[in-house]
Protein backbone atom coordinates (compact mmCIF):
# COMPACT_ATOMS: atom_id res chain seq x y z
CA UNK A 1 0.00 0.00 0.00
CA UNK A 2 1.44 3.50 -0.85
CA UNK A 3 -0.36 6.68 -1.17
CA UNK A 4 -0.18 7.79 -4.90
CA UNK A 5 1.28 10.88 -5.71
CA UNK A 6 -1.43 12.26 -8.02
CA UNK A 7 -4.16 12.67 -5.29
CA UNK A 8 -6.66 11.45 -8.72
CA UNK A 9 -5.47 8.22 -7.87
CA UNK A 10 -7.41 7.44 -4.90
CA UNK A 11 -6.35 8.30 -1.09
CA UNK A 12 -3.90 4.53 -1.54
CA UNK A 13 -2.67 2.48 -4.45
CA UNK A 14 -1.29 -1.23 -4.61
CA UNK A 15 0.23 -3.17 -6.98
CA UNK A 16 -0.47 -7.20 -5.29
CA UNK A 17 -2.09 -8.14 -7.84
CA UNK A 18 0.95 -7.71 -10.03
CA UNK A 19 3.08 -9.63 -7.85
CA UNK A 20 0.85 -12.50 -7.01
CA UNK A 21 -1.56 -13.14 -10.30
CA UNK A 22 1.17 -15.98 -11.49
CA UNK A 23 1.07 -17.38 -7.74
CA UNK A 24 -2.26 -17.99 -7.92
CA UNK A 25 -2.75 -18.62 -11.64
CA UNK A 26 -4.89 -15.76 -12.89
CA UNK A 27 -4.39 -12.56 -14.90
CA UNK A 28 -3.21 -9.78 -12.66
CA UNK A 29 -5.84 -7.98 -13.62
CA UNK A 30 -8.58 -10.92 -12.78
CA UNK A 31 -6.63 -10.88 -9.41
CA UNK A 32 -6.90 -7.74 -8.99
CA UNK A 33 -10.66 -7.51 -9.67
CA UNK A 34 -11.39 -10.35 -7.30
CA UNK A 35 -9.55 -7.95 -4.43
CA UNK A 36 -11.60 -5.22 -5.91
CA UNK A 37 -15.00 -7.05 -5.02
CA UNK A 38 -13.81 -7.72 -1.47
CA UNK A 39 -12.33 -4.50 -0.77
CA UNK A 40 -15.42 -2.45 -1.94
CA UNK A 41 -18.00 -4.59 0.86
CA UNK A 42 -14.99 -3.50 3.41
CA UNK A 43 -17.04 -0.52 5.61
CA UNK A 44 -15.02 2.22 4.88
CA UNK A 45 -14.25 2.04 1.61
CA UNK A 46 -15.68 4.23 -1.01
CA UNK A 47 -14.78 3.23 -4.19
CA UNK A 48 -11.86 0.60 -5.57
CA UNK A 49 -10.85 1.36 -9.30
CA UNK A 50 -8.44 -0.95 -11.29
CA UNK A 51 -5.96 1.07 -13.20
CA UNK A 52 -3.64 -0.15 -16.10
CA UNK A 53 -2.33 -3.82 -16.23
CA UNK A 54 -3.99 -4.69 -12.50
CA UNK A 55 -2.95 -1.69 -10.10
CA UNK A 56 -5.74 -0.90 -7.45
CA UNK A 57 -6.77 2.77 -6.42
CA UNK A 58 -8.32 2.63 -3.74
CA UNK A 59 -10.57 5.54 -2.08
CA UNK A 60 -11.94 5.79 1.38
CA UNK A 61 -15.44 6.85 2.10
CA UNK A 62 -15.46 10.13 3.63
CA UNK A 63 -16.43 8.75 7.05
CA UNK A 64 -13.86 6.81 7.19
CA UNK A 65 -11.03 9.53 6.00
CA UNK A 66 -12.51 11.83 8.66
CA UNK A 67 -12.39 9.17 11.60
CA UNK A 68 -8.80 9.58 11.70
CA UNK A 69 -9.03 12.83 13.84
CA UNK A 70 -10.80 10.65 16.16
CA UNK A 71 -8.42 7.71 16.63
CA UNK A 72 -5.78 10.38 16.98
CA UNK A 73 -6.88 12.36 19.85
CA UNK A 74 -8.03 9.18 21.19
CA UNK A 75 -4.52 8.02 20.91
CA UNK A 76 -3.16 10.85 22.09
CA UNK A 77 0.58 10.26 22.60
CA UNK A 78 0.61 6.80 21.79
CA UNK A 79 -0.39 7.95 18.32
CA UNK A 80 2.78 7.36 15.87
CA UNK A 81 4.18 4.72 18.14
CA UNK A 82 4.13 1.12 16.77
CA UNK A 83 6.07 -2.52 16.98
CA UNK A 84 7.74 -2.49 14.09
CA UNK A 85 11.21 -2.89 16.18
CA UNK A 86 9.62 -4.88 18.95
CA UNK A 87 12.12 -7.70 19.14
CA UNK A 88 15.49 -5.21 19.04
CA UNK A 89 17.25 -4.54 21.65
CA UNK A 90 19.94 -1.81 20.66
CA UNK A 91 23.08 0.19 22.27
CA UNK A 92 22.81 3.30 21.02
CA UNK A 93 26.29 5.06 20.95
CA UNK A 94 27.02 8.50 20.27
CA UNK A 95 29.00 11.53 21.21
CA UNK A 96 31.28 10.05 23.07
CA UNK A 97 33.36 13.23 23.74
CA UNK A 98 37.06 13.27 24.88
CA UNK A 99 36.65 13.97 29.00
CA UNK A 100 39.88 16.74 28.00
CA UNK A 101 37.73 19.40 27.15
CA UNK A 102 33.77 20.90 26.88
CA UNK A 103 31.13 19.64 24.30
CA UNK A 104 31.90 21.91 21.33
CA UNK A 105 29.82 22.14 18.52
CA UNK A 106 31.28 18.89 16.62
CA UNK A 107 29.63 16.83 18.94
CA UNK A 108 26.64 18.81 18.79
CA UNK A 109 25.61 17.72 16.13
CA UNK A 110 25.20 13.79 17.02
CA UNK A 111 23.86 14.94 20.62
CA UNK A 112 21.08 16.43 18.79
CA UNK A 113 20.46 13.59 16.23
CA UNK A 114 21.68 10.52 18.24
CA UNK A 115 18.87 11.61 20.89
CA UNK A 116 16.36 11.75 18.59
CA UNK A 117 16.86 8.94 17.47
CA UNK A 118 16.94 6.97 20.34
CA UNK A 119 13.30 8.77 20.66
CA UNK A 120 12.43 7.21 17.23
CA UNK A 121 14.06 3.73 17.55
CA UNK A 122 11.67 3.69 21.58
CA UNK A 123 8.53 4.73 19.61
CA UNK A 124 9.17 2.03 16.91
CA UNK A 125 9.10 -0.41 19.97
CA UNK A 126 12.71 -1.44 20.23
CA UNK A 127 14.48 -1.38 23.50
CA UNK A 128 17.00 1.34 23.35
CA UNK A 129 19.95 1.84 25.80
CA UNK A 130 21.87 5.53 24.93
CA UNK A 131 25.72 5.27 25.59
CA UNK A 132 28.66 7.17 26.38
CA UNK A 133 31.68 6.16 25.75
CA UNK A 134 34.37 7.85 27.52
CA UNK A 135 38.01 8.13 26.33
CA UNK A 136 39.81 8.20 29.66
CA UNK A 137 42.56 6.17 29.40
CA UNK A 138 45.70 6.94 27.34
CA UNK A 139 47.80 9.43 26.65
CA UNK A 140 45.88 12.31 25.92
CA UNK A 141 44.17 12.13 29.56
CA UNK A 142 48.01 12.14 30.86
CA UNK A 143 48.32 15.59 28.70
CA UNK A 144 44.85 17.01 30.01
CA UNK A 145 46.14 16.35 33.54
CA UNK A 146 49.35 18.03 33.30
CA UNK A 147 47.58 21.01 31.45
CA UNK A 148 45.30 21.64 34.73
CA UNK A 149 47.94 20.80 36.60
CA UNK A 150 50.28 23.73 34.76
CA UNK A 151 47.29 25.58 35.20
CA UNK A 152 47.16 25.70 38.78
CA UNK A 153 50.55 25.94 39.05
CA UNK A 154 50.78 29.34 37.08
CA UNK A 155 53.19 27.43 34.58
CA UNK A 156 52.80 27.93 31.11
CA UNK A 157 50.59 25.12 28.88
CA UNK A 158 53.20 21.85 28.17
CA UNK A 159 54.03 20.73 25.06
CA UNK A 160 51.05 18.79 22.92
CA UNK A 161 48.82 19.80 26.26
CA UNK A 162 45.48 21.76 26.51
CA UNK A 163 45.01 25.45 26.04
CA UNK A 164 41.61 27.16 27.15
CA UNK A 165 40.13 29.33 29.11
CA UNK A 166 38.14 26.21 30.67
CA UNK A 167 41.91 24.53 32.04
CA UNK A 168 41.96 27.13 34.34
CA UNK A 169 38.43 27.33 35.89
CA UNK A 170 39.01 23.23 35.92
CA UNK A 171 42.56 24.20 37.97
CA UNK A 172 40.12 26.53 40.35
CA UNK A 173 37.61 24.00 40.84
CA UNK A 174 40.22 21.37 41.30
CA UNK A 175 42.50 23.08 44.12
CA UNK A 176 39.10 24.73 45.85
CA UNK A 177 38.39 21.25 46.56
CA UNK A 178 41.32 19.54 47.20
CA UNK A 179 43.11 22.52 49.10
CA UNK A 180 46.09 20.57 50.06
CA UNK A 181 46.85 19.44 46.58
CA UNK A 182 49.98 21.91 45.44
CA UNK A 183 51.67 20.65 48.55
CA UNK A 184 52.41 16.70 47.28
CA UNK A 185 55.19 16.27 45.20
CA UNK A 186 54.91 16.92 41.53
CA UNK A 187 54.45 13.05 40.50
CA UNK A 188 51.45 12.83 43.25
CA UNK A 189 49.83 16.09 41.98
CA UNK A 190 49.79 14.57 38.06
CA UNK A 191 47.95 11.60 39.45
CA UNK A 192 45.76 13.99 41.56
CA UNK A 193 44.80 16.53 39.07
CA UNK A 194 44.30 14.08 35.94
CA UNK A 195 41.82 12.53 38.63
CA UNK A 196 39.94 15.29 39.99
CA UNK A 197 40.40 16.95 36.34
CA UNK A 198 39.07 14.33 34.77
CA UNK A 199 35.94 14.33 37.60
CA UNK A 200 34.95 18.22 37.26
CA UNK A 201 35.41 17.91 33.33
CA UNK A 202 32.96 15.20 33.17
CA UNK A 203 30.36 16.58 35.34
CA UNK A 204 30.21 19.72 33.39
CA UNK A 205 29.88 17.55 30.19
CA UNK A 206 26.97 15.61 31.66
CA UNK A 207 25.66 19.21 32.79
CA UNK A 208 26.03 20.73 29.19
CA UNK A 209 24.20 17.15 27.47
CA UNK A 210 21.43 17.14 29.98
CA UNK A 211 20.87 21.05 29.61
CA UNK A 212 20.49 20.47 26.13
CA UNK A 213 17.58 17.76 27.16
CA UNK A 214 20.21 14.34 26.41
CA UNK A 215 20.20 11.61 28.81
CA UNK A 216 22.51 8.85 28.46
CA UNK A 217 21.69 5.69 30.54
CA UNK A 218 24.89 4.24 30.12
CA UNK A 219 28.55 5.86 30.76
CA UNK A 220 30.73 3.90 30.00
CA UNK A 221 34.27 4.25 30.78
CA UNK A 222 37.31 2.83 28.45
CA UNK A 223 39.53 2.43 31.30
CA UNK A 224 37.39 -0.29 32.98
CA UNK A 225 38.02 -2.54 29.90
CA UNK A 226 41.47 -2.29 30.78
CA UNK A 227 41.02 -2.57 34.53
CA UNK A 228 38.86 -5.19 34.45
CA UNK A 229 39.90 -7.70 32.02
CA UNK A 230 37.68 -6.97 29.18
CA UNK A 231 40.40 -6.75 26.80
CA UNK A 232 42.27 -10.39 27.86
CA UNK A 233 38.67 -11.60 27.69
CA UNK A 234 38.09 -10.23 24.33
CA UNK A 235 40.90 -11.97 23.08
CA UNK A 236 40.23 -15.02 24.38
CA UNK A 237 36.97 -14.98 22.78
CA UNK A 238 38.68 -13.96 19.31
CA UNK A 239 41.02 -16.50 19.56
CA UNK A 240 38.22 -19.20 19.67
CA UNK A 241 36.65 -17.71 16.20
CA UNK A 242 40.50 -18.36 14.78
CA UNK A 243 41.55 -14.91 13.83
CA UNK A 244 43.87 -13.68 16.34
CA UNK A 245 47.99 -14.57 15.27
CA UNK A 246 51.23 -13.44 16.36
CA UNK A 247 53.84 -11.98 13.90
CA UNK A 248 56.68 -10.12 14.65
CA UNK A 249 56.55 -9.93 18.06
CA UNK A 250 53.33 -8.61 18.51
CA UNK A 251 49.02 -10.15 18.56
CA UNK A 252 47.30 -9.09 15.57
CA UNK A 253 43.94 -9.67 14.22
CA UNK A 254 42.94 -10.95 10.94
CA UNK A 255 40.26 -8.46 10.01
CA UNK A 256 40.97 -8.58 6.42
CA UNK A 257 39.49 -11.71 6.22
CA UNK A 258 36.15 -9.77 6.61
CA UNK A 259 37.29 -6.80 4.40
CA UNK A 260 39.23 -4.50 5.98
CA UNK A 261 42.37 -2.98 4.50
CA UNK A 262 44.59 -4.23 6.55
CA UNK A 263 45.18 -6.31 9.45
CA UNK A 264 44.99 -4.92 13.01
CA UNK A 265 47.54 -4.83 15.72
CA UNK A 266 45.81 -5.94 19.12
CA UNK A 267 49.11 -6.09 21.35
CA UNK A 268 52.40 -4.40 20.42
CA UNK A 269 55.50 -6.17 20.73
CA UNK A 270 56.53 -4.73 23.62
CA UNK A 271 53.55 -5.75 25.23
CA UNK A 272 51.23 -2.85 24.83
CA UNK A 273 47.57 -2.62 24.12
CA UNK A 274 46.52 -0.81 21.03
CA UNK A 275 43.11 1.61 21.01
CA UNK A 276 42.11 -1.38 18.32
CA UNK A 277 42.15 -3.74 21.28
CA UNK A 278 39.80 -1.70 23.54
CA UNK A 279 37.62 -1.36 20.38
CA UNK A 280 37.21 -4.91 20.20
CA UNK A 281 36.44 -5.38 23.77
CA UNK A 282 33.88 -2.63 23.73
CA UNK A 283 31.94 -4.63 20.99
CA UNK A 284 32.26 -7.88 22.72
CA UNK A 285 31.14 -6.24 25.87
CA UNK A 286 28.46 -4.53 24.22
CA UNK A 287 26.92 -8.09 22.83
CA UNK A 288 27.52 -9.92 26.30
CA UNK A 289 25.18 -7.36 27.85
CA UNK A 290 22.84 -8.64 25.29
CA UNK A 291 22.34 -6.32 22.93
CA UNK A 292 21.06 -7.56 19.41
CA UNK A 293 22.70 -4.39 17.65
CA UNK A 294 24.82 -1.75 18.33
CA UNK A 295 24.94 1.36 16.47
CA UNK A 296 28.02 3.56 16.42
CA UNK A 297 27.55 7.36 15.46
CA UNK A 298 30.53 8.80 15.05
CA UNK A 299 32.60 12.15 13.68
CA UNK A 300 33.12 12.80 10.06
CA UNK A 301 36.81 11.98 10.68
CA UNK A 302 35.89 8.76 11.44
CA UNK A 303 35.46 6.97 7.95
CA UNK A 304 38.19 4.48 8.58
CA UNK A 305 36.57 2.71 11.55
CA UNK A 306 33.75 1.65 9.55
CA UNK A 307 35.26 -1.48 8.11
CA UNK A 308 37.72 -2.04 11.16
CA UNK A 309 34.46 -1.79 13.40
CA UNK A 310 32.90 -4.25 10.89
CA UNK A 311 35.64 -6.74 10.86
CA UNK A 312 35.17 -6.73 15.34
CA UNK A 313 32.13 -8.09 14.64
CA UNK A 314 33.52 -10.95 11.68
CA UNK A 315 36.17 -11.92 13.78
CA UNK A 316 33.62 -12.25 17.17
CA UNK A 317 31.54 -14.69 15.08
CA UNK A 318 28.51 -11.43 14.46
CA UNK A 319 27.16 -10.86 11.55
CA UNK A 320 28.42 -7.26 10.49
CA UNK A 321 25.07 -6.55 8.43
CA UNK A 322 22.88 -7.09 11.21
CA UNK A 323 24.95 -6.72 14.61
CA UNK A 324 26.75 -3.81 14.24
CA UNK A 325 25.72 -0.53 12.35
CA UNK A 326 28.36 2.72 11.96
CA UNK A 327 26.88 6.12 10.93
CA UNK A 328 29.00 8.62 10.01
CA UNK A 329 27.51 12.84 10.72
CA UNK A 330 29.78 15.43 8.80
CA UNK A 331 30.54 18.27 10.05
CA UNK A 332 28.56 21.63 11.49
CA UNK A 333 29.38 25.17 11.05
CA UNK A 334 28.09 28.18 12.21
CA UNK A 335 27.02 31.64 10.90
CA UNK A 336 25.89 34.90 12.47
CA UNK A 337 24.25 36.94 9.34
CA UNK A 338 26.43 34.83 6.92
CA UNK A 339 29.91 35.77 8.67
CA UNK A 340 31.70 32.68 10.26
CA UNK A 341 31.31 32.86 14.21
CA UNK A 342 34.16 33.49 15.57
CA UNK A 343 35.62 30.66 18.07
CA UNK A 344 35.05 30.68 21.97
CA UNK A 345 36.81 32.66 24.51
CA UNK A 346 36.80 29.73 26.63
CA UNK A 347 37.59 26.65 24.68
CA UNK A 348 39.81 28.52 22.57
CA UNK A 349 39.84 27.06 19.05
CA UNK A 350 36.31 25.51 19.71
CA UNK A 351 32.40 26.38 19.87
CA UNK A 352 30.59 25.12 23.13
CA UNK A 353 27.30 23.75 23.69
CA UNK A 354 26.70 26.19 26.51
CA UNK A 355 27.24 28.63 24.10
CA UNK A 356 25.51 27.72 21.35
CA UNK A 357 22.38 26.87 23.83
CA UNK A 358 23.02 30.61 25.73
CA UNK A 359 22.73 31.99 21.77
CA UNK A 360 20.44 30.16 20.17
CA UNK A 361 18.26 28.32 22.87
CA UNK A 362 17.61 24.57 22.98
CA UNK A 363 14.66 24.06 20.40
CA UNK A 364 15.95 26.04 17.61
CA UNK A 365 19.64 24.41 17.75
CA UNK A 366 17.98 20.77 18.42
CA UNK A 367 15.49 21.05 15.56
CA UNK A 368 18.15 22.43 13.33
CA UNK A 369 20.62 19.89 13.97
CA UNK A 370 18.36 16.78 13.05
CA UNK A 371 16.28 18.30 10.24
CA UNK A 372 19.16 17.37 7.96
CA UNK A 373 20.43 14.40 6.51
CA UNK A 374 23.81 13.85 8.28
CA UNK A 375 25.35 12.82 5.31
CA UNK A 376 26.07 16.30 4.11
CA UNK A 377 28.23 18.86 6.06
CA UNK A 378 25.72 21.49 7.53
CA UNK A 379 25.89 25.51 8.11
CA UNK A 380 23.19 27.02 10.69
CA UNK A 381 23.33 30.71 10.47
CA UNK A 382 22.35 32.05 14.30
CA UNK A 383 20.02 34.98 12.44
CA UNK A 384 17.84 32.51 10.59
CA UNK A 385 17.26 29.76 13.05
CA UNK A 386 16.64 31.99 16.02
CA UNK A 387 13.86 34.58 14.08
CA UNK A 388 10.31 34.36 14.57
CA UNK A 389 9.23 34.24 10.86
CA UNK A 390 7.98 31.58 8.90
CA UNK A 391 11.18 30.74 7.04
CA UNK A 392 12.70 29.78 9.69
CA UNK A 393 11.29 25.92 9.98
CA UNK A 394 11.21 25.57 13.63
CA UNK A 395 9.52 28.68 14.36
CA UNK A 396 7.19 27.74 11.31
CA UNK A 397 6.55 23.94 12.82
CA UNK A 398 6.09 25.29 16.86
CA UNK A 399 3.44 28.05 15.27
CA UNK A 400 0.97 26.06 13.95
CA UNK A 401 1.23 24.18 17.09
CA UNK A 402 0.88 27.38 19.18
CA UNK A 403 -2.75 28.31 16.63
CA UNK A 404 -3.89 24.63 16.88
CA UNK A 405 -3.74 25.31 20.87
CA UNK A 406 -5.21 28.62 20.33
CA UNK A 407 -8.28 27.47 18.80
CA UNK A 408 -8.93 24.95 20.96
CA UNK A 409 -9.06 27.95 23.75
CA UNK A 410 -11.24 29.76 21.75
CA UNK A 411 -13.22 26.95 21.08
CA UNK A 412 -13.70 26.44 24.47
CA UNK A 413 -14.50 30.35 25.38
CA UNK A 414 -17.06 29.83 22.74
CA UNK A 415 -18.75 26.91 24.16
CA UNK A 416 -17.27 24.84 21.58
CA UNK A 417 -16.52 21.63 22.55
CA UNK A 418 -15.91 17.62 20.85
CA UNK A 419 -18.49 15.25 21.87
CA UNK A 420 -19.33 12.12 20.89
CA UNK A 421 -21.70 13.18 18.22
CA UNK A 422 -18.92 13.59 15.53
CA UNK A 423 -20.04 12.82 12.67
CA UNK A 424 -16.51 12.14 10.48
CA UNK A 425 -18.41 12.40 7.36
CA UNK A 426 -18.51 16.42 7.73
CA UNK A 427 -14.88 16.27 6.91
CA UNK A 428 -15.05 16.70 2.93
CA UNK A 429 -13.30 19.58 1.94
CA UNK A 430 -10.38 18.98 0.22
CA UNK A 431 -7.97 20.80 2.73
CA UNK A 432 -9.84 18.61 5.35
CA UNK A 433 -8.86 15.79 3.30
CA UNK A 434 -5.07 16.99 2.79
CA UNK A 435 -4.79 17.51 6.18
CA UNK A 436 -5.93 14.24 7.48
CA UNK A 437 -3.99 12.03 4.87
CA UNK A 438 -0.94 14.10 6.40
CA UNK A 439 -2.20 12.89 9.60
CA UNK A 440 -2.62 9.41 8.61
CA UNK A 441 1.35 9.51 7.15
CA UNK A 442 2.46 10.42 10.60
CA UNK A 443 2.91 6.43 11.71
CA UNK A 444 4.80 5.30 8.52
CA UNK A 445 6.82 8.40 8.44
CA UNK A 446 8.31 7.05 12.34
CA UNK A 447 8.54 3.82 11.49
CA UNK A 448 10.35 4.72 8.69
CA UNK A 449 13.02 7.31 10.37
CA UNK A 450 13.58 4.25 12.48
CA UNK A 451 14.31 1.62 10.31
CA UNK A 452 16.65 4.21 7.74
CA UNK A 453 17.88 5.54 11.02
CA UNK A 454 17.01 9.40 9.44
CA UNK A 455 15.43 11.43 12.02
CA UNK A 456 15.11 14.34 9.68
CA UNK A 457 12.25 12.94 7.78
CA UNK A 458 10.47 13.75 10.90
CA UNK A 459 11.10 17.38 11.32
CA UNK A 460 10.47 17.59 7.25
CA UNK A 461 7.09 15.64 7.53
CA UNK A 462 5.93 18.40 10.08
CA UNK A 463 6.87 21.05 8.08
CA UNK A 464 4.68 19.66 5.84
CA UNK A 465 2.00 19.18 8.34
CA UNK A 466 1.96 22.40 9.39
CA UNK A 467 1.88 23.51 5.40
CA UNK A 468 -1.50 21.06 5.29
CA UNK A 469 -2.93 22.49 8.94
CA UNK A 470 -2.14 26.14 7.50
CA UNK A 471 -4.30 25.68 4.00
CA UNK A 472 -6.87 24.09 6.49
CA UNK A 473 -7.17 26.92 9.24
CA UNK A 474 -7.44 29.42 5.93
CA UNK A 475 -10.09 27.78 3.72
CA UNK A 476 -12.06 25.48 6.56
CA UNK A 477 -13.38 27.71 9.94
CA UNK A 478 -12.94 25.72 13.24
CA UNK A 479 -15.05 28.31 14.76
CA UNK A 480 -18.10 29.83 14.45
CA UNK A 481 -18.50 33.80 13.95
CA UNK A 482 -20.79 36.33 15.24
CA UNK A 483 -23.82 34.99 16.12
CA UNK A 484 -23.52 31.95 14.34
CA UNK A 485 -24.94 28.46 15.90
CA UNK A 486 -22.40 26.18 16.83
CA UNK A 487 -23.11 23.12 14.26
CA UNK A 488 -21.51 19.70 14.03
CA UNK A 489 -19.25 20.68 11.13
CA UNK A 490 -18.01 23.06 13.99
CA UNK A 491 -17.23 20.19 16.21
CA UNK A 492 -15.86 17.80 13.59
CA UNK A 493 -13.70 20.72 12.73
CA UNK A 494 -12.29 21.04 16.03
CA UNK A 495 -11.88 17.08 16.22
CA UNK A 496 -9.52 17.71 13.26
CA UNK A 497 -7.77 20.64 14.99
CA UNK A 498 -6.98 18.52 17.90
CA UNK A 499 -5.92 16.19 16.33
CA UNK A 500 -2.89 18.35 14.54
CA UNK A 501 -1.64 19.51 17.75
CA UNK A 502 -1.28 15.98 18.97
CA UNK A 503 0.74 15.50 15.83
CA UNK A 504 2.52 18.02 16.48
CA UNK A 505 3.29 17.67 19.72
CA UNK A 506 3.85 13.89 19.15
CA UNK A 507 6.26 14.61 16.42
CA UNK A 508 8.26 16.97 18.33
CA UNK A 509 8.66 15.27 21.31
CA UNK A 510 10.80 12.24 19.11
CA UNK A 511 12.92 15.37 18.20
CA UNK A 512 13.48 16.46 21.64
CA UNK A 513 11.91 19.48 20.75
CA UNK A 514 8.99 21.30 23.16
CA UNK A 515 5.53 22.56 21.53
CA UNK A 516 4.34 25.20 23.30
CA UNK A 517 0.75 26.60 23.67
CA UNK A 518 1.68 30.44 23.34
CA UNK A 519 3.79 31.82 21.00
Amino acid sequence: MERPRNPEHGDYASNIALQLGKKVGLSPRELAAAVAKNLQETPGIGAVEIAGPGFLNIRLSAGAAGALARIVVEAGRAYGRSDTLAKEKINLEFVSANPTGPVHLGHTRWAAVGDALGRILAAAGAEVTREHYINDAGVQMARFGESVQAAANNRPTPPDGYPGEYIQDIARQVVAENPDILNKTDEEQQIAFQQEGYKAMLKEMQDSLERFGVHFDVWFSEKTLHDGGAVEHALDELRKQGHVFEADGAIWLRTTDFGDDKDRVLIRSNGEKTYFAADAAYYINKRERGFDRCIYMLGADHHGYIGRLKAIAACAGDDPQRNIEVLIGQLVSLLRGGEPVRLSKRAGTLITLDELIEVVGVDAARYSLARSSTDSPLTLDIEVITRQKNDNPVFYVQYVGARTASVARNAAELGLHRTDTFDAGLLVHDKELDLLKALGDFPAVVATAAELREPHRVARYLEELAGAYHRFYDNCRVLPQGDEPITETNRARLWLNDATRQVIVNGLDLLGVSAPERM
